[in-house]
């Protein structure tokens, strides 16, 4: 799906489909933070197994005052012991699969909200197809 906001005077996400995410215009295609502040940081995970504690205290070093967790293509929930980082910096977490995550993202930043959204990119099945939406 192709997202095409009014105006961003921050970092936008430009597009998402199976398995890779456009962050101002760039794809990209492995699990990413993005934050409403610029930064972009690869977050390793390629399957929500691989997911733990360290991610998720990397998404709370962002200094976001509200974070996302975009899940994939279903919404599937961080084990407690993993948000304990983001409970410590008094950073609220909102779960949702990956495509809401993205959409939700741009309306706070847009807000100017500190926001960041942790997307999970997993390898996604061969049938599956982005698409594209004009706003």
């Amino acid at each position: 799906m192709k997202l095409q906001p009014d105006s961003f005077d921050v970092q936008a996400i430009s597009g998402y489909g199976p398995g890779w995410v456009g962050v101002n215009g760039e794809k990209i295609t492995h699990s990413v933070i993005v934050a409403s502040t610029g930064e972009r940081i690869e977050w390793k995970a390629s399957r929500f197994e691989d997911l733990g504690p360290e991610h998720f205290e990397q998404l709370a070093k962002v200094g976001a005052e509200v974070a996302l967790f975009g899940s994939g293509d279903r919404i599937r929930f961080p084990k407690p012991v993993w948000l304990k980082p983001l409970i410590d910096a008094h950073v609220g977490l909102e779960t949702m699969d990956t495509a809401a995550a993205c959409r939700t993202y741009n309306i706070l930043a847009q807000e100017g909200r500190r926001v960041a959204v942790a997307l999970l990119l997993e390898a996604q099945v061969p049938q599956q197809q982005g698409g594209t939406v004009s706003g």
